[in-house]
């Protein structure tokens, strides 16, 4: 497996030095892909240097095109280029592992309770900090990514086409990327960019060594009294971690379909409510599948069996995420020097812009108002929020965040503590 690249930061840190930072992002990445993949930008590119801008974008193009979560994938990818598999490692756990705690808390909560009010009031104010936290982060993609008109465009038919007809998340990407290809103009190789080119293995070794590392201790549970069950949940998370193309909204559907009408482990109702519970914890919003399979668990045998679900559950989902980073890591700067790649990773990057407005306007949505409906009108879909049930406590909030955070420019976190409070004031004062 690769080693430590040849990426020399202005200021190199230490493991323990990045340790502090991508634990600090795990527990900061709230508000899905958009604030997260922007948090990250603003530690590791604009705050201290440990890659270049270009590196960025390019190992962000690369991410969107992988299943899974592109935000841990792309902390991932950093951490490896400053000390190799274990710095990537560490990265990776970092930013999931804050939220995958507080996700088995509230699981266990919502277990034996049914109902967590207090953490839904809460959550309130950081929902609202997060849709301007996602604003903030869009102008600031949209500004390193539309430099030329064309990107512009490609962005519009990205928002477009997945927001108003419900094109596939895939598909949208792989057309950006064969028009950005095709209008390419040579493949002269641009040197400005530091190139990993270690390797101590072979693609080939690594990605068995990982297919190991993911599939020995799912078969191996199959020895256990209740294995059957657990085997049950990693093999469906497996599979569903290699098609998870677009986060977790554009795998929503699928999962729902089966672990409500297939497998009967949840009710509808309760996938939604495990959906809202990723939205308001930090991390990636895959996370929802570590509640289903909590839930799923719990059921069949109580809290330790839940726990053990859960478990199961994440082994399933992230490993994948590192085998796909780790083989691949090595060429995404090569991918960059090529110009017809190097043009067809920027018309991804352009869609990405369209993509995350898709989200951010999905997001806020359904903060702002508690019932949105789908309505289908011929081709499109329109997304209909109910006007009574618009939350003005939301609206008050994120007026005031985003005068802290765009304006006066406060800390991401000292808005976000300040905006949970207001709404854990504001949902007691109108109860």
């Amino acid at each position: 497996m690769a080693k430590q690249s040849d990426v020399t930061p202005s200021h190199p840190p230490t493991l323990a030095e990045a340790f502090w930072v991508w634990f600090r992002i795990g527990v900061l990445s709230f508000g899905g892909p958009a604030a997260q993949i922007a948090l990250v930008h603003r530690e590791v590119v604009q705050g201290r240097g440990w890659i270049q801008e270009q590196q960025y974008l390019n190992a962000l193009s690369f991410c969107m095109l992988l299943p899974g979560p592109e935000a841990m994938q792309l902390v991932t990818y950093v951490g490896w280029r400053l000390h190799g598999v274990v710095g990537g490692l560490v990265a990776g756990l970092c930013f999931v592992v804050p939220g995958a705690i507080v996700i088995a808390v509230l699981a266990t909560v919502y277990a034996f309770y049914g109902d967590v009010p207090i953490v839904s009031a809460f959550f309130l104010g950081v929902k609202a900090a997060v849709i301007i936290i996602v604003i903030e982060a869009l102008i600031k993609v949209s500004k390193r990514a539309l430099i030329q008109r064309e990107h512009w465009f490609i962005a519009l038919f990205a928002f477009v086409a997945i927001f108003f007809l419900a094109v596939p998340f895939p598909l949208i990407i792989g057309c950006a990327a064969i028009i950005g290809y095709v209008r390419a103009t040579s493949d002269d190789d641009d040197s400005t960019l530091t190139t990993s080119t270690h390797s101590t293995s072979s693609p080939a070794a690594t990605m068995l060594i990982w297919l190991a590392i993911w599939w020995l201790p799912l078969f191996a549970l199959l020895a256990l009294d209740d294995g059957q069950l657990l085997f049950e949940i990693g093999l469906f998370f497996s599979k569903l971690a290699v098609v998870t193309f677009g986060g977790a909204y554009a795998v929503l559907a699928y999962l729902g379909q089966d672990v409500v009408g297939h497998y009967g482990w949840l009710e509808a109702g309760e996938m939604m409510d495990g959906l809202g519970l990723a939205e308001t914890t930090p991390g990636p919003l895959i996370l929802v599948n570590e509640f289903v399979g909590f839930i799923a668990g719990f059921r069949s045998g109580g809290l330790g069996m839940g726990l053990l679900g859960a478990l199961v559950t994440l082994w399933a989902t992230f490993t994948p995420c590192f085998l796909w980073i780790f083989v691949g890591a090595p060429f995404i700067d090569w991918l960059g020097t090529q110009a017809k790649l190097r043009n067809a990773l920027a018309a991804i990057t352009a869609a990405v812009v369209g993509v995350m407005l898709n989200l951010s306007i999905w997001f806020a949505l359904h903060v702002y108002f508690r019932t949105v409906e789908a309505k289908p009108v011929g081709p499109l879909t329109l997304w209909t929020p109910s006007l009574v049930s618009f939350d003005w406590r939301v609206l008050l909030l994120s007026v005031v965040c985003a005068v802290l955070l765009l304006t006066i420019k406060w800390s991401v976190v000292r808005v976000l503590c300040l905006s949970a409070l207001g709404g854990l004031a504001l949902s007691y004062i109108t109860a």
